[in-house]
């Protein structure tokens, strides 16, 4: 939410931000919250790729194969090719 905060040009501190949108909670409730979202989401994330397929997957990523390029630059419908 701070990153939000900041590209958008909102209040650059959470005790401005509770000020501006008449909350009675405290900076240090709104820190607390975001972190516990944090942990939340990092969380999720782990137990989503906690599979030994995915786990294998994202390891030989890098490795994956792709055929080789055909054909050329040149092509049909170019004006100065030459013709046959």
């Amino acid at each position: 939410m701070s990153f939000l905060r900041r590209l958008l040009g909102g209040p650059s501190n959470a005790s401005e931000a509770a000020a501006v949108e008449g909350d009675d909670s405290t900076a240090g409730d709104t820190v607390a919250d975001e972190q516990a979202r944090d942990r939340e989401l990092l969380l999720e994330d782990a137990r989503r790729l906690d599979d030994d397929l995915i786990q294998r997957q994202l390891r030989y990523a890098d490795r994956s194969w792709t055929p080789p390029a055909q054909g050329g630059t040149r092509r049909a419908d170019d004006e100065d090719a030459e013709p046959v």
